[in-house]
């Protein structure tokens, strides 16, 4: 898989390294990156180093004589000093190498030199050992990223005709290619312009190699616990039993520097003291011992860590900078961790029986995946869903999470086929960008139920994130995720997804035996959005005839997409014989049918399928959550649209002419604001520890004109003749306003109709004394009446990427807080779910006697907006305050942006990374 480049031609015909080499740019240390292979095992991907010298050569020694031809295109044994010399030495521009290292060796690498302005020649070389694990394309992903940060459009590669394997990495890349054939080799170019073929490529791979890391985890062949010591109640030694007590199917393997068995199974000194292959390791030795643990693993060959132990990120800094060094050593290695500070892990699978945890209760097997942040709260959640009678398909508690996280487990849940819910307690977001990505994904066959985690959300380095609590709840109902508010809920809703099928709609039939469990019922159904028929009550001494019958009438009347039942006999006696008959009876419906069953929570074992809740609100509160899911995922797939009147080039070009201005640093529109934008507006972000910050505050209406959007024009004035005199030349009548950062959100900051010279300038004066002599005001031409005000804006948040947030501008909206949020870039569907979101949706869509406005235009305009954000992560903010939808078009009133250099790539975007 490998070619030569003109470089090293230079090299061998004698051009010294100092009439070639071009001069060194700064270490770029944002290009390196932790990877997932295609086999599960992972790798440390980095720019070379000179001092790499002594790792390129032993890398080269290990090499086949077949691998060295079809890299240099003859024999080559060794590599001269020159050679050496010439490979580790780059510029990081026009010359880069990129390599990727398991543990402390080198095994594959990769490099471009530039040809010509916007082309470079590539070529790699990986080790036969490591060879078809997916590390070339990886490698070459990485490359074309940099590549294009460096302004380089295409690559280009010779390859000899039988280095199929080669040709088939750049084919496959997902980039536009073309070849031909000359002079004995394959001459391909590659177009490195993302496309959404190398989008769909990349996503593929990333969700295989994923998956299959947590396949590994799950089902090994053999488990060492290590520091299981003879203490009955230690940590350890808890976890050697269960695991014993689960009949896991492979060998077990106590680990203890001191003792020659624990728990009656012989015990080793070291895990490499181990005859035989050890798949996973769990650790349960203390916390400053851990990291000789991990390096006697990657020598065993071992493919995962379950780190119990605590004393690491939830400490303090010292603690968390060994977490740090645990999760870097580990991926160095190629392990995957869970941990540290977890419950462990368990697999109900009958040809694994793993139950890898603290916990001595793990529920049956079930259908259900669960993942738990909290280690503590682990154990309670267990035995939570084993009382309920839900079962499981796999358990995770990832505790700190160092390493594997719940994106992890959504990849592998996705194809595992015992899977069908999943279930998710979640204290912290790691990417809530790919989080939403996968989920999305995944929950058009699969439900995701997210407890909503308390206190303000974080990131999965600790930081909160910038948006509020109701805008995740947003991002998430754009994915399809169903959100509950406490662990109740959570259980609630995940065994009604478990064991029944989906709603069709919102209309539910309610059968009961009293009258007031029937009208809480109904009340319920009402508060959540239902439509409930009449309920049918069948008195006190009802029994399975009388509700079998009912039941089945509902079911089939085609009036009803689910059903709601109520059994509360006063004198107990015959359960039984009517849960059996309603089980019997929603079997055959293919509509979903939940019970309030004698007050029973779970699944009753007569009345099973259908699970039954303590009280009707909670069955009902369940049922609306999968009513609201179905909703969603019966929509028909919607993809952003293609917008012709773009122009995304010149948009790019504005960017970065204002990013570059040397102007000294202002507040005013188009220099950069000391120390940050005057307003302080979240989502303003600092540049790389490598470049100087820039934050510019703009007046985006160029910017908005290349993405088809015009601002209403304004003229800033500075005298109450100047306002009357823009006034006169605007034409009657004239709005005069503050202006500036929260202006519109000030009362008394706009005076409209303003008809002649006089009003104009009494209004002036008016101003200046309540704001000042340097209040900022304009004039600006009244907006056709009648129209709807309301507010977009943008913020590129650090861990989601750029989310677009919409809401009335009047001020008791703003006042209570009400809007709507979705992440760019946005579907048609989208944006019309984001205006009908906030709670005063109506006032657009001509109720309560409003007239009815140009809801149309203004969801066009969410999608421009949206699709500009996505384009510019420079983006830190845009504010279009206030957009007026009238009748027939919408007219931005006022803008505001403000633009930032990235600190570092949007967290989903870029080639695959562990993050």
């Amino acid at each position: 898989m490998h070619k030569r480049c003109p470089a090293e031609a230079h090299v061998r015909h004698g051009t010294t390294l100092e009439t070639v080499e071009a001069p060194h740019s700064p270490y770029p240390a944002h290009w390196e990156a932790d990877v997932v292979l295609t086999d599960g095992g992972t790798a440390h991907v980095r720019p070379i180093r000179p001092e790499d010298a002594g790792l390129l050569r032993a890398f080269y020694s290990r090499l086949s004589d077949e691998s060295i031809y079809f890299r240099f295109f003859g024999p080559r044994p060794k590599l001269s000093d020159r050679e050496v010399e010439w490979f580790t030495n780059v510029d990081y521009t026009g010359r880069v190498a990129l390599i990727a290292t398991i543990g402390t060796e080198m095994v594959a690498v990769i490099r471009y030199d530039r040809i010509d302005p916007g082309e470079a020649e590539v070529a790699f070389l990986v080790e036969d050992a490591h060879q078809g694990r997916g590390v070339a394309s990886v490698l070459l992903e990485h490359l074309a990223a940099t590549a294009r940060e460096n302004g380089i459009e295409h690559f280009v590669a010779d390859v000899l005709p039988a280095n199929m394997k080669m040709m088939a990495v750049l084919r496959q890349a997902g980039y536009t290619a073309q070849s031909r054939f000359a002079d004995g080799v394959v001459r391909m170019t590659l177009d490195l312009t993302p496309t959404e073929t190398s989008a769909e490529v990349t996503a593929a791979r990333e969700h295989r190699a994923e998956a299959r890391s947590i396949a590994r985890l799950l089902s090994p062949g053999s488990v060492a616990v290590i520091g299981a010591s003879r203490e009955p109640r230690g940590v350890g030694q808890t976890v050697l039993r269960n695991l014993l007590a689960a009949d896991f199917t492979g060998p077990v393997y106590p680990v203890h520097r001191e003792v020659r068995a624990v728990a009656g199974v012989r015990a080793y000194p070291s895990v490499t003291a181990i005859d035989d292959e050890v798949d996973l390791a769990v650790v349960a030795v203390p916390a400053d011992s851990v990291i000789d643990v991990v390096k006697e693993c990657a020598e065993k060959g071992v493919h995962g860590l379950v780190v119990v132990s605590s004393g690491f990120g939830e400490t303090g800094a010292a603690g968390k900078a060994r977490q740090d060094e645990l999760a870097s050593l580990a991926r160095a290695y190629g392990l995957r961790v869970v941990g540290p500070n977890c419950l462990g892990i368990a697999n109900t699978d009958p040809a694994v029986r793993l139950n890898a945890t603290l916990a001595a209760t793990v529920p049956g097997r079930g259908r259900v995946g669960f993942f738990s942040q909290s280690g503590a709260l682990g154990t309670a959640l267990l035995q939570r869903v084993a009382q309920r009678g839900m079962g499981i398909s796999s358990f995770v508690s990832a505790g700190n999470r160092a390493d594997v996280s719940g994106n992890d487990l959504l990849q592998y849940w996705e194809e595992d086929p015992a899977t069908e819910v999943i279930l998710l307690y979640l204290e912290s977001l790691g990417n809530p960008r790919k989080f939403t990505r996968l989920a999305r994904r995944i929950s058009q066959s699969k439900p995701i139920v997210v407890v909503k985690s308390l206190g303000a959300p974080k990131s999965h380095s600790g930081t909160e994130l910038g948006l509020p609590d109701s805008a995740i709840s947003s991002l998430f109902e754009q994915s399809g995720v169903i959100r509950v508010d406490d662990l109740i809920q959570l259980f609630d809703v995940g065994q009604l997804l478990a064991h029944q099928p989906l709603p069709r709609g919102p209309r539910v039939g309610l059968v009961t035996n009293s009258d007031a469990m029937g009208h809480l019922a109904v009340d319920s159904c009402l508060g959540a959005g239902l439509e409930p028929g009449r309920p049918v009550n069948l008195g006190a001494a009802a029994g399975a005839q009388e509700y079998g019958s009912a039941l089945a009438g509902l079911l089939g009347s085609g009036e009803v997409d689910s059903a709601v039942v109520i059994y509360m006999p006063p004198v107990p006696g015959g359960s039984d014989a009517v849960a059996a008959e309603l089980a019997r009876v929603a079997a055959d419906s293919g509509k979903p049918v939940v019970a309030t069953f004698e007050g029973y929570l779970g699944m009753h074992p007569a009345l099973a399928p259908i699970p039954s809740y303590a009280a009707p609100e909670e069955a009902v509160r369940a049922l609306a959550r999968a009513t609201a899911y179905a909703a969603w995922r019966d929509r028909p797939a919607d993809y952003p649209p293609e917008l012709d009147d773009l122009d995304p080039e010149r948009a790019r070009a504005l960017v970065e002419a204002a990013l570059e201005d040397p102007a000294p640093g202002d507040s005013a529109p188009g220099h950069a604001a000391p120390g940050g934008s005057a307003s302080g507006d979240p989502g303003d972000r600092s540049g790389r520890a490598d470049a100087p910050e820039r934050r510019v505050e703009l007046d985006p209406t160029d910017l908005l004109a290349c993405y088809g959007l015009s601002v209403w024009p304004s003229e800033p004035v500075s005298s109450p003749e100047e306002a009357a005199f823009e006034a006169e030349r605007m034409g009657w009548p004239v709005v005069l306003k503050l202006t500036g950062p929260g202006a519109s959100r000030q009362a008394g900051t706009v005076r409209l109709g303003l008809s002649g010279p006089e009003s104009v300038r009494h209004a002036y004066e008016e101003f200046v004394a309540r704001f000042g002599p340097d209040a900022p005001l304009a004039v600006q031409r009244m907006a056709p009446q009648p129209a709807v005000p309301t507010v977009v804006s943008v913020v590129e948040d650090p861990a989601f990427g750029p989310v677009v947030s919409f809401g009335l501008g009047e001020v008791t909206a703003r006042l209570l807080g009400d809007e709507s949020f979705r992440l760019a870039p946005l579907t048609r569907q989208d944006a019309a779910e984001l205006v009908r979101s906030v709670r005063a949706a109506p006032l657009l869509l001509g109720e309560y006697g409003y007239p009815p406005v140009a809801v149309g235009a203004l969801e066009d305009l969410l999608v421009r907006v949206a699709r500009l954000a996505h384009d510019l992560p420079e983006l830190a903010r845009l504010d279009l305050d206030q957009v007026l939808v009238g009748e027939s078009e919408t007219i931005v009133l006022g803008a505001r942006a403000v633009l930032a250099t990235p600190d570092a790539p949007r967290l989903d975007g870029g080639p695959r990374r562990l993050l």
